[in-house]
């Protein structure tokens, strides 16, 4: 469904669960960035109706999952760390044209948050099915059910604002990209990315 082109290595989950006030403060601060990223697309895009319709509560969820991680790390006795450098979301920025037009603009950050959405989707996925923890388990579920709406949702809104063929072509020019940012990236269980 998320058409990613390269799984997760699966001993991510393992490095995850030993690294778990690592994970889930990183896990936090990307449900920060999330809302704070659809917050920066109203700002930039307020003439959009449609997207400022769709993302206003998806920034009350996202901060809500904010939240309910932090409640995750006190329930367990944990300290939210300090937000550390998302390298996998810097590589996409980097591939993201610059310039261009204001549509050509949104297109590119509606694709970036669409990416980012389905790799989370697919990390929660993965620690949904095999971390030990059955409390965790649930945890994840809800959380890879959200992101995968919220991929979904981005993609939706790219298709309403530019035209399907256009939005096919940069997709996969995305996906491809991706791989490589995949294939280089050190595997480490502090990161949700």
């Amino acid at each position: 469904m998320l058409g990613l082109k390269l799984p997760t290595d699966p001993r991510w989950v393992n490095l995850a669960e030993k690294s778990l006030e690592d994970i889930l403060t990183d896990h936090a601060y990307c449900e920060q960035k999330a809302a704070t990223s659809c917050i920066s697309l109203i700002q930039q895009f307020p003439d959009k109706e449609k997207l400022v319709e769709e993302l206003a509560p998806i920034v009350t969820e996202e901060w809500g999952h904010f939240r309910m991680v932090l409640k995750e790390l006190s329930k367990r006795d944990l300290k939210l760390g300090r937000q550390r450098k998302d390298e996998y979301v810097n590589e996409l920025l980097k591939f993201q044209k610059k310039g261009g037009s204001r549509e050509e603009r949104l297109l590119e950050r509606l694709l970036i948050c669409a990416l980012i959405e389905a790799r989370s989707c697919e990390r929660f996925r993965l620690l949904s099915l095999h971390i030990a923890e059955e409390d965790l388990k649930e945890f994840y579920h809800k959380f890879m059910i959200a992101e995968a709406s919220h991929y979904r949702l981005f993609i939706d809104l790219a298709k309403l604002y530019s035209d399907e063929e256009t939005v096919k072509k940069r997709w996969q020019e995305y996906l491809d990209h991706e791989v490589e940012i995949m294939d280089n990236l050190e595997l480490r269980g502090d990161r949700m990315h």
